[in-house]
């Protein structure tokens, strides 16, 4: 069957799906986006990604393109029309179509948005987990407003390749202090030598991942110790776990960091036991 996506109001085939040429999130990533990670249907993590979504268009003032109970029904709807139900659901609303000029267009022009819904296999990534991955490191060369998610991702897609080509998943990147600011596309934790959790707080500059934040109120339900404190490379090497999270990822262990084992070099239990957890979790609030 056709995957279907929704384009400015109308459901259309994905193959025939187009934006326009001057449209200025293809001109300028004028733009923001959001991922939801689908579970038997349903978003997860809700109230998080559209709190970050509306936070997201109006750091950069761009108006909302409908209602969030409406912006809902449609994510639903095209949910329900590609027949996923476990996947990721992907949401980008531009500044929409004008002449092209570095300005801002004229107040009034409406906003473009697309919606598009991938499959994921569950199986497939469940054994990915309990193998772990690999991650390297890329010196930190991103804009200062990370905590915008906006489709400007340039660095992220060389940080990947880069990671591609060393045979791991993910890059984390290192600031000038050689602290790990988060990944590519997730953010980055580790379990240090006192067991205690620790993941970079957000007045860095580093994405405010969604699936971050509930998996701190997850860890802290289940009575471990969290610390929103930075960690070096080396840190993460000696550290007992590390991980990373992400709509895409959810909980996913690493057991390398350029090269070198981290803990044991197999996923550690604590690790696991968050992903189980975090899982759990993201069903039961899903909508």
């Amino acid at each position: 069957m056709s995957r279907i996506a929704y384009v400015n109001g109308r459901f259309t085939p994905k193959s025939d799906a187009v934006v326009h040429i001057e449209d200025r999130g293809y001109q300028f990533a004028d733009a923001v986006y959001e991922v939801w990670a689908l579970f038997d249907g349903k978003l997860a993590d809700p109230e998080g990604h559209f709190a970050r979504l509306e936070r997201s268009l109006g750091e950069l003032k761009i108006p909302m393109p409908m209602s969030r109970a409406a912006l809902t029904t449609v994510l639903r709807e095209t949910v329900r029309r590609n027949r996923i139900r476990e996947g990721l659901v992907y949401l980008q609303v531009s500044r929409g179509v004008a002449t092209r000029d570095h300005a801002f267009p004229p107040e009034g022009t409406p906003p473009s948005i697309v919606i598009t819904v991938s499959r994921v296999d569950r199986e497939a990534t469940e054994a990915r987990a309990r193998k772990g991955v690999s991650v390297v490191t890329t010196p930190e060369n991103r804009w200062g407003r990370c905590d915008i998610k906006t489709v400007g991702l340039l660095p992220n897609a060389l940080a990947k390749q880069k990671a591609r080509e060393a045979g791991a998943v993910e890059a984390w990147y290192v600031d000038d202090l050689g602290l790990v600011t988060e990944g590519a596309s997730s953010n980055a934790w580790i379990v240090d030598g006192d067991g205690v959790l620790r993941t970079r707080d957000t007045n860095a500059n580093i994405l405010r991942g969604v699936t971050r934040l509930s998996l701190l109120d997850v860890a802290r339900q289940a009575g471990l110790k969290v610390e929103e404190r930075p960690f070096t490379p080396d840190e993460a090497v000696s550290a007992r776990e590390a991980f990373i999270t992400g709509a895409g990822t959810l909980v996913l262990p690493v057991v390398a960091v350029d090269g070198r084992p981290v803990g044991s070099g197999v996923p550690g239990p604590v690790a696991t036991r968050l992903r189980a957890l975090y899982i759990e979790h993201a069903k039961a609030t899903a909508v």
